[in-house]
């Protein structure tokens, strides 16, 4: 699952270290009681508003507009309090942050929302059945490989939006490496329709619940609302990401000297095989059973939220009947050998996968709680730095604000590349500032999630994308001078797509 844990460290090129996601949030708390001390708490009006979605009314708290006050003492001078150290009653202190944290009410949720989808999905990986299924989809296409290019995007970009598919892919980059050498193309190649399909799938997702609907929780609208906007998205991102990957692929064929990956594929060259494909899997009724089970889930949950109003309970409760079946289905097809151990073991293994990303959760909470929390009817720091980012942007249009929301994520990646560690830092801002400015929580989601997502595409922070680029041999410095004009029209798209949901009134 694409960026679950946020690990750090990550070494490239001549050993430069790039600092764990938690030294980087820790960072930001030291940062954060620094502010305590310099700027004034503050406090906001709200209102509740109605809307309608799918023909049913619901009520939202906003912020009502030019409310502001600071916070003022008997004297009428503005009240400036520095977080403690240490609170021993319970409080907010400084290095209370990570297990307030942890219990926020708001934390509580997402973090046993993940635990419980992880493991769902722990165990459905554990019976093969997509390793399995794209495995035979490969062989079946030994000798119509330029086929193979565009339905491998296809299904890799979907794993992305589906389930959040990116370290999965990394199996699929060791096999299809020496395949697309072998036929001649490159091991570029092999990369762009897995690791490069699986990062666009994930940044135009209308599902995928480590990004999304973490995202849509935090901003409190309906989580996978939006959808149908959404699933637009993931199709025109896919089939540009497609196209360019085909393009490429047609100028490598004519001249495969070209390659940014030509000499070091001498390697591929070298191991003379011609799909790199383990003989051993398989591909039976079982694997067809337990696909059968993901996607009838995709659509339970896609009915659910748009006809039921199902949320984080729901939706975990749905991919969780998902793993048991998925589980089930294994041990009595014996898929990957599973017994009904297997089960409970791949569960927890899913679930351990997440406990990286949980914890910034919890972190991310732990800075709000530092600056005095989320409530804007409350005097706190972070009510006054909104209420000046709003006062500096206020002669902007939504559609600038929109855009610039977009490209502080693609920055902020930068430094937290974890999905749902980025979300949770930065949507407790962004959606109450997307109030203020004119922009729909919505469109704020959208400018997260592909801000999030496509400078993945470049990031050496990445250790997916290291990862990927490790296996085919390829050097950072040498992606990046060929990633940039892709990720640029990647990016330009974006744009006009944020462009599009201000002006449609997503």
């Amino acid at each position: 699952m694409s960026k679950k844990e946020g690990k750090g460290l990550k070494s490239f090129n001549k050993g430069f270290q790039v600092p764990d996601t938690y030294i980087i949030i820790f960072l930001v708390v030291v940062v954060a009681a620094l502010l305590t001390f310099l700027v004034p708490k503050g406090f906001y009006e709200t209102q509740d508003i109605s809307y309608m979605i799918n023909g049913v009314e619901k009520t939202r708290t906003v912020i009502k507009d030019g409310s502001f006050q600071y916070l003022t003492d008997d004297a009428g001078n503005v009240v400036t309090e520095g977080v403690a150290l240490f609170s021993g009653d319970g409080g907010t202190g400084f290095f209370n942050y990570m297990y307030n944290g942890i219990v926020n009410s708001s934390a509580i949720e997402i973090i046993a929302f993940l635990m419980v989808v992880g493991g769902a999905f722990g165990i459905m990986i554990r019976t093969g059945a997509i390793e399995s299924g794209l495995i035979g989809l490969i062989r079946k296409a030994k000798g119509a490989e330029k086929l193979l290019i565009p339905i491998l995007f296809v299904l890799f970009s979907l794993g992305g939006a589906v389930f959040g598919m990116g370290e999965e892919a990394l199996p699929f980059t060791m096999i299809l490496c020496p395949l697309f050498v072998a036929v001649g193309y490159d091991s570029v190649i092999a990369v762009l329709v897995t690791y490069v399909a699986t990062q666009i799938g994930f940044g135009s997702s209308w599902m995928n619940p480590f990004s999304v609907g973490i995202a849509q929780g935090i901003a409190g609208i309906d989580v996978f609302s939006g959808a149908g906007f959404r699933m637009v998205m993931w199709v025109v991102f896919t089939v540009l990401g497609c196209g360019m990957t085909m393009f490429y692929a047609s100028k490598i064929k004519k001249t495969p000297t070209i390659s940014i990956a030509y000499k070091t594929d001498s390697y591929f060259r070298e191991q003379n095989e011609k799909t790199g494909i383990d003989e051993g899997h398989s591909f039976g009724l079982g694997h067809i059973l337990v696909l059968l089970t993901l996607a009838a889930t995709v659509v339970w949950v896609v009915w659910g939220v748009m006809t039921q109003g199902y949320y984080m309970p729901e939706i975990a409760t749905q991919f969780f009947i998902m793993g048991i079946v998925s589980g089930v289905i294994g041990v009595i097809f014996k898929l990957n050998d599973m017994k009904l151990n297997d089960i409970a073991i791949s569960f927890k293994d899913g679930a351990k996968d997440l406990i990286g990303a949980a914890l910034v959760v919890a972190m991310a909470q732990g800075i709000m709680q530092v600056l005095g929390g989320s409530d804007p009817t409350t005097p706190t720091v972070i009510n006054t730095i909104m209420y000046n980012i709003s006062n500096a942007l206020s002669g902007v249009s939504g559609a600038v604000a929109a855009v610039l929301m977009y490209l502080f994520q693609s920055v902020f990646n930068f430094f937290v590349v974890s999905g749902t560690g980025q979300a949770a830092i930065t949507m407790p801002i962004m959606a109450p500032l997307s109030d203020l400015l004119g922009v729909s929580r919505q469109t704020a989601v959208v400018a997260f999630q592909l801000g999030d997502a496509f400078t993945n595409l470049i990031v050496p922070t990445s250790g997916c994308l290291i990862g990927s680029l490790a296996i085919a041999k390829i050097e950072w410095s040498n992606w990046i001078k060929f990633m940039w004009k892709f990720l640029g029209v990647l990016m330009i798209g974006a744009i006009i797509t944020v462009l599009i949901a201000v002006g449609i009134g997503f």
